[in-house]
């Protein structure tokens, strides 16, 4: 039985669990340059470390998504259990040769776990609300958001000693998954009573949950790839500007910019809550946009100015991923809401799966400059999704 059967109670540890189980996400991207020297991994090796959790999630959401786990079980032991899995795949990459191919599968099977943890989360959170829906899943994107960026300020404390942030990501993730156990299900909570694998076929078919998701994709196209290389290009960066221990100012600043991103989600949701959910989706975008064009520009120009820009630019990105959730969970029957939005979640994280692992191969080529630019190609998509969802 739940301990907290309240709304405020169960959405209070609700954030606290998602917290701590996303900091399996990072967990290895957040050493990777310690990985690298002590086990000499090339640059191509490091990425696949990156992607594979992104192509393990999206496959795994697929078949969450097509089986309707979410809707058609107890959305809490479905947590619990996904995190289970995810925490003991990622404890033991300490057993396998670092950075070998059992790693790379070993870190796809903890993605494709951590696809019955995320939208399971926003199926519980839409339970307990309609008219604060936005506020309460951009408290769980925040959280998200939080806990993808603790990985890094372990690894910041830990320094050269990896496995600490191993050790630390897992336990974290398994206090987690016991926890979850504790939260109760709110009065708006519906249940599939039969498996209908035709449900997700309204991704396409509904206008507004289609473009809720193409908008989804434009921003899931930049925010991946920002979040798992920012230390790199910040690095990078800094390097260029003659700056003193930059890789550490590099680690600092995407703790900074993923961490400040997460806490910009509340008001964000809350904001959306009122003047309109695609509105306030649409500046995420224009800004987030901006950003990445600007700091281009800045590339290797002042270290103080850079982090200013990369730090906006992280608190820009991540507010509208709760938004575009809450605009399909509103269309969405709310007994399929479920299973929709972890449809609309391995979509976003497929396509992130290509540009992580694309990213640093193309700065390779043609410098991460230019790769910054690219990045805010997608949030041109989904500014004009938005506005065709604002005109009705």
């Amino acid at each position: 039985m739940p301990v907290f059967g309240t709304k405020r109670a169960s959405v209070a540890v609700l954030i606290v669990t998602q917290i701590a189980v996303l900091s399996l996400w990072f967990s290895s991207a957040a050493v990777l340059p310690e990985m690298a020297r002590e086990a000499g991994l090339s640059a191509a090796r490091l990425a696949w470390l990156s992607t594979a959790v992104q192509l393990g999630f999206g496959a795994g959401a697929l078949v969450y998504a097509v089986l309707g786990f979410a809707d058609r079980y107890d959305p809490r032991r479905v947590f619990m259990l996904s995190t289970f899995a995810a925490a003991a795949a990622n404890l033991a990459l300490l057993a396998v040769p670092i950075g070998g191919w059992e790693a790379v599968s070993l870190r796809a099977l903890t993605g494709a776990a951590m696809a019955g943890v995320y939208p399971v989360a926003m199926k519980i959170a839409t339970g307990w609300g309609k008219t604060d829906r936005a506020l309460l899943i951009g408290l769980l994107v925040g959280a998200l958001t939080i806990g993808s960026a603790s990985p890094h300020l372990i690894s910041f404390i830990g320094g050269a000693e990896w496995r600490l942030t191993i050790w630390a990501s897992t336990g974290l993730a398994a206090a987690g998954g016991v926890a979850i156990l504790t939260v109760g299900l709110g009065p708006y909570h519906a249940t599939a009573s039969r498996l209908d694998v035709t449900a997700v076929a309204l991704i396409w078919t509904d206008r507004r949950i289609r473009l809720a998701v193409i908008g989804y994709i434009g921003h899931m196209w930049e925010l991946y790839a920002f979040w798992a290389w920012v230390a790199v290009f910040a690095t990078g960066s800094y390097t260029l500007a003659g700056t003193a221990d930059a890789g550490g100012l590099g680690k600092l600043t995407a703790f900074a910019a993923i961490a400040l991103g997460g806490l910009a989600c509340v008001p964000a949701g809350w904001l959306a809550d009122r003047i309109g959910r695609a509105r306030v989706a649409q500046f995420c975008l224009i800004a987030s946009g901006g950003a990445a064009l600007a700091s281009a520009l800045l590339y290797g120009g002042p270290a103080w100015l850079m982090m200013a820009v990369l730090i906006v630019w992280g608190i820009a990105i991540i507010p509208d991923s709760a938004l575009y959730s809450t605009l399909v969970a509103d269309a969405a029957p709310p007994e399929r809401a479920g299973s929709l939005l972890t449809v609309q979640n391995a979509l976003g994280f497929l396509l992130t799966a290509m540009t992580v692992q694309i990213a640093p191969a193309l700065a390779a080529l043609i410098g991460w400059p230019w790769v910054l630019a690219i990045m805010s190609l997608g949030p041109a998509l989904g500014i004009r999704a938005m506005r065709l969802l604002m005109r009705g």
